[in-house]
C-alpha cells in the first residue's frame, strides 16, 4: 500500500474530485487541509509517506525536509514548474518529481476581476450595499485608457486581447519581448520607463527569476501617474512589498490589485490588509474547478506511471 499525503488542500477539494474508494486497494490517502506552522511539524507529520501531492509554491519542499523523510519516493506537483521544491536534493535522493498541465486562462481572468474591481470601486460599493447605502463612489471607464503589460507571454497576451476588446490602447515591455508577436496582436512595444510613466493600468505577467525579483520598487512606482493602478497576479516578489505599502499609504498611485504576496497565506496583521486602496485576493488566480480536476487526476496518473516504471510529465 502506497501512502500518499495531499498537502495544503485548503478547500478540501481532493475528496470532492477523486473517488477515494476507487483507489482504496492501492493508495492510502491522507489529506492535510492546513499548512504546517513549522518545518519540524511537517517532518513529524509526513515521515511515513511514500508520495506527496503538492500545490505549486505552498509548502516548501526544502533540502532539510526531503532529507528527513526517509520513505519519500515521489513528489507530484501542480504545474510543470515549482520553485518551492529543491529539485537537486530530490534527484540526489532518487525521488521522482512529476508535474501536471495547468490552464493559464484563469490567471488572465482574475487579472481583469482586479482591474474592474479597482476602477469601479466594487469592494466599497458591495460593502456599502449591505449597509444600506446607494452609489457612494464614482468609477472610471476602461475605453481609451492605456494598459501597460510587463510581460507578453501566454497570460499577458490573453490580458492584452481583452484590453483591446474594451477599447483600450495596449503597450508592453519585457527584456525578451517578441516584437513580431506584439505587432501581430496590436500591442505597442515600449521601454520600461515610458510604460511606467504613461500607463493608466500596469499589469505584471512575468515568471519570477533573478532578473524579475524586485523589478518594481519605490523608484519605479514614483515614475507612475498618481492616478494609475498596479496589478500583480504573477509572483509577489516581483514588487518590493514594503515600497508598495508605503506608496499606497502616501497615495503615490491610485491603487493596487494583488493576488500574490511575499508570504502566503498573507499574515492576518499584514499592512496591506488595512489599506483602502488595495484590492486583495488570496492567490486564487489558478484556483478553479477545472484546474483542480486536472491537477489531482494527473497527479494520480503520474504516480501510477511511476509505479509502472514509465514516469510521465517528469520534472526530475
Amino acid at each position: 500500500m502506497i501512502k500518499v499525503a495531499i498537502l495544503d488542500d485548503f478547500q478540501d477539494a481532493f475528496r470532492q474530485i477523486v473517488d477515494l474508494k476507487e483507489y482504496r486497494d492501492k493508495y492510502e490517502f491522507e489529506i492535510f487541509n492546513e499548512s504546517f506552522r513549522e518545518e519540524k511539524d511537517a517532518i513529524v507529520a509526513l515521515e511515513k509517506f511514500n508520495a506527496l501531492f503538492i500545490m505549486r509554491e505552498r509548502t516548501p519542499i526544502t533540502k532539510y525536509l526531503i532529507e528527513n523523510l526517509p520513505n519519500l519516493k515521489y513528489i507530484m506537483t501542480s504545474g510543470m514548474r515549482n520553485k518551492a521544491i529543491d529539485l537537486e536534493t530530490a534527484k540526489k535522493k532518487g525521488i521522482k518529481v512529476c508535474g501536471t498541465e495547468i490552464n493559464s486562462n484563469p490567471a488572465a481572468e482574475i487579472t481583469w476581476a482586479l482591474i474592474l474591481g479597482l476602477l469601479r470601486n466594487m469592494k466599497q460599493e458591495i460593502d456599502n450595499m449591505f449597509q444600506g447605502y446607494w452609489q457612494t463612489t464614482i468609477g472610471y471607464e476602461l475605453k481609451g485608457k492605456l494598459l501597460g503589460l510587463i510581460g507578453l507571454g501566454k497570460i499577458g497576451t490573453q490580458v492584452a486581447k481583452v484590453g483591446k476588446a474594451f477599447g483600450m490602447e495596449v503597450c508592453a515591455w519585457s527584456e525578451n519581448l517578441n516584437l513580431s508577436h506584439a505587432n501581430e496582436i496590436g500591442v505597442l512595444p515600449m521601454n520600461k520607463e515610458e510604460l511606467l510613466k504613461n500607463s493608466d493600468i500596469i499589469s505584471i505577467h512575468l515568471v519570477l527569476g533573478e532578473r524579475s525579483k524586485s523589478l518594481i520598487t519605490k523608484k519605479e512606482i514614483n515614475m507612475m501617474k498618481r492616478t494609475a493602478f498596479l496589478i500583480n497576479t504573477s509572483r509577489g516578489q516581483i514588487i518590493n512589498e514594503k515600497d508598495l505599502v508605503q506608496a499606497l499609504k502616501d497615495e503615490k498611485i491610485a491603487g493596487a490589485g494583488l493576488d500574490v504576496y511575499d508570504e502566503e497565506p498573507l499574515p492576518q496583521d499584514h499592512k496591506l490588509r488595512f489599506l483602502p486602496n488595495a484590492l486583495l485576493m488570496p492567490h486564487i488566480g489558478y484556483v478553479t474547478a477545472e484546474n483542480y480536476s486536472k491537477f489531482y487526476n494527473q497527479m494520480i496518473e503520474n504516480l501510477d506511471s511511476c509505479l509502472n516504471n514509465k514516469p510521465i510529465r517528469l520534472i526530475s
